[in-house]
């Protein structure tokens, strides 16, 4: 099963994908997973890729798809994969198709996880965390037990400076206008799902279900 999960932040994407991975028992292969093993392992293309990051520019598409050619040749890749964060551009899902293509094989399904944004800002903006042990809460879902203090060590609780409305609102912005030609080559290819996120977490997860049993 070769997937690929997108959704803006907040859309629970990180927890379906946890959820795909370990049900599945394929690997979780996202963007900043295969450059931080490409600089471990010192290839070439890792090396490269972190003159860019050293010195804070972005690392070059044909960096990058180089990376993303030589994780999917890995052996652990054979059964499957669910990809995370790559493709991020219309030219990168071509030279994906590209690369599947000389692998002789494709993806199979693209989860698109849809949430109403007036949603997204409000899971994003409610989140707290630990200043001393980094525990996370959130103010409606997973509040603490008394307001501003961790239920795990008692240290002040902090809003992230990225996670207030404003900031909440552009990022928002920035990933559908960036995602929006994305879905839609997808979608002209006939492979693209959207789910509706907004539901619980465990009914979310019934879906992509439904949906991979249908590719089986």
């Amino acid at each position: 099963m070769k997937l690929l999960i997108m959704g803006p932040p907040g859309a629970g994407k990180g927890t379906q994908a946890e959820k795909i991975i370990a049900d599945y028992q394929i690997p979780h292969i996202s963007t900043g997973d295969m450059f931080r093993q490409a600089f471990k392992e010192e290839t070439s293309l890792g090396k490269k890729a972190k003159d860019y990051v050293d010195q804070g520019l972005l690392v070059p598409d044909e960096v990058t798809n180089g990376i993303v050619r030589e994780r999917l040749l890995k052996d652990d890749c054979q059964n499957g994969f669910l990809l995370d964060g790559f493709p991020r551009t219309v030219a990168q899902a071509v030279t994906l198709d590209e690369i599947l293509f000389d692998l002789n094989t494709r993806i199979d399904a693209v989860i698109n996880i849809v949430v109403d944004p007036s949603i997204l800002v409000g899971r994003l903006t409610g989140r707290r965390i630990c200043k001393n042990c980094g525990a996370t809460y959130h103010l409606t879902f997973n509040p603490p037990k008394t307001l501003g203090v961790c239920n795990e060590c008692n240290g002040e609780l902090y809003q992230r400076k990225d996670d207030n409305t404003e900031t909440v609102e552009n990022r928002l912005a920035v990933y559908n206008n960036q995602t929006k030609p994305l879905l839609d080559y997808y979608s002209a290819k006939g492979n693209l799902y959207s789910i509706n996120g907004e539901q619980d977490i465990d009914e979310v997860f019934v879906e992509i279900k439904k949906i991979l049993g249908g590719i089986d």
